[in-house]
């Protein structure tokens, strides 16, 4: 009698918690959006709080989200693509394979670029700058385990400036990785994802953002003098990318305008504003969200390395 009651209980307790998970079923994000700020540092966060918008992003994560900062991944070198890549992957460059930005290859003999395949070609281009997959990553992202948790139902896009930027975090099985070329100043992806740019891609280039960004040049956003945390303006160590005779803010750039060097574009912030235009655009066009399935949009903004890499970390650039 004993055993039957205990049998019972456990029955009717196995029935009440079906149906109380019938009733309250997961609820599941219709859109995850990964970002990636590539070379900002954690203290940033805490540098440059002043000087966040009150209703800005950076204080909505940092207010309403969790800060990790115990965080620490434990690998060499941290370039672009292994930081991504592990990021990613929840592994290292010894597990996922993706030694730096480019590495020797001994077997083959030659230098091997983190995402560059020979196997394709470009999408919306004709150089070489096109020929891109993620096929040198040898392990699965997250996001590739969306894809296979959904049975591939899920849509998956990555966007950046620098092609390893959106290729890897996108994974092996994303519907599409959109990168800049800068020769053209236009977004271009891979036969790896595509036969031709979908019309939504072709309408943004054709809308030429960077001419807008060049034309309007670039100088501080607030007074030069109150830029307390960083160093003084024209040091001689600060690269020169705007050419020899633009030294120190204010930056003109209309020269650039209808040239080959719309590259020029990504060590300036404006870079990150057509980063962020492409990425809802992206939504937009690839109707993400827009149904029950949990869709996966990688983000990263690449200007900062840029920035940081042509006029130091502590520059006011």
């Amino acid at each position: 009698m004993r055993t039957l009651l205990l049998l019972l209980l456990v029955i009717s307790n196995v029935a009440f918690a079906q149906v109380k998970n019938v009733k309250n079923p997961v609820q599941r994000p219709k859109l995850v959006v990964g970002i990636v700020v590539d070379q900002m540092r954690w203290d940033y966060l805490y540098r440059y709080y002043n000087r966040y918008a009150a209703n800005g992003g950076f204080k909505r994560l940092i207010n309403q989200g969790f800060s990790c900062e115990n965080t620490f991944i434990n690998y060499v070198p941290t370039v672009t693509a292994c930081g991504h890549t592990c990021l990613y992957t929840g592994s290292v460059p010894a597990i996922h394979g993706i030694a730096g930005n480019e590495w020797y290859d001994q077997q083959n003999r030659k230098v091997v670029y983190c995402a560059g395949d020979d196997s394709v070609t470009g999408v919306g281009t004709t150089g070489n700058g096109g020929k891109m997959s993620p096929r040198n990553m040898v392990t699965t992202s997250i996001t590739d385990e969306l894809k296979l948790a959904t049975n591939f139902r899920s849509k998956v896009v990555g966007v950046a400036f620098k092609d390893r930027g959106a290729i890897l975090p996108a994974g092996h099985s994303a519907n599409a990785a959109y990168w800049y070329e800068g020769s053209s100043g236009n977004f271009i992806s891979s036969t790896y994802y595509m036969k031709n740019l979908p019309q939504w891609v072709t309408e943004f280039n054709n809308k030429k953002y960077p001419d807008q960004y060049f034309k309007q040049g670039w100088n501080t956003l607030y007074p030069i003098d109150t830029y307390a945390q960083s160093t003084k303006d024209d040091e001689p160590w600060e690269g020169k990318p705007f050419g020899e005779d633009q030294r120190a803010f204010p930056y003109k750039l209309d020269k650039y305008i209808g040239s080959t060097s719309y590259g020029t574009l990504t060590a300036t912030p404006y870079g990150n504003t057509l980063t962020r235009q492409m990425a809802i655009a992206a939504i937009e066009g690839e109707q993400m969200g827009k149904d029950s399935i949990t869709d996966f949009l990688t983000v990263s903004f690449s200007s900062p390395d840029y920035i940081g890499h042509t006029f130091g970390p502590n520059s006011i650039e």
